[in-house]
């Protein structure tokens, strides 16, 4: 496949920081009226007399990549979108840690919230990305997404 692919994976939690400097970028785009952010947080899930304390993440990175591909592309020209940002952590990631970041920009509101909600609803059922629910005792389940 010729075409480079954009790298939705960075390891470890994904920090404020990083999502307030992806924030402030989009303030030079002026022609955007609305954006969108969904942040998914690994919760302390209590399954079985048992409490999660991570998940730790893996994927298949080339297909995930390639899939990732394809659904920006629609979505980008579905919702008519300025621009699409996903990033999803690899490895361990404690309760309390953001582990998706989507950031969606549109000219109107509607379409970045729209394009935002459907692109969440991708990765979490399309992309080969596992999760490894382990447990304060340091037992695991692999997790199903709900």
């Amino acid at each position: 496949m010729g075409t480079l692919l954009k790298n939705i994976f960075i390891d470890g939690a994904i920090s404020a920081a990083f999502i307030a400097e992806a924030i402030e970028k989009h303030s030079l785009k002026t022609g955007i009226g609305g954006h969108s952010i969904f942040l998914g947080q690994v919760r302390a899930d209590f399954l079985d007399e048992k409490t999660v304390s991570a998940i730790e993440y893996t994927c298949n990175k080339e297909m995930a990549l390639a899939q990732m591909h394809r659904i920006r592309e629609d979505i980008i020209s579905k919702h008519s979108l300025t621009c699409m940002h996903v990033y999803h952590s690899l490895g361990k990631i404690l309760a309390g840690q953001i582990c998706l970041f989507v950031f969606t920009s549109a000219p109107h509101r509607k379409a970045a919230i729209d394009a935002c909600e459907e692109t969440v609803e991708l990765v979490k059922n399309d992309l080969p990305i596992w999760g490894k629910e382990i447990f304060e005792d340091k037992s695991y389940q692999w997790k199903v997404n709900l």
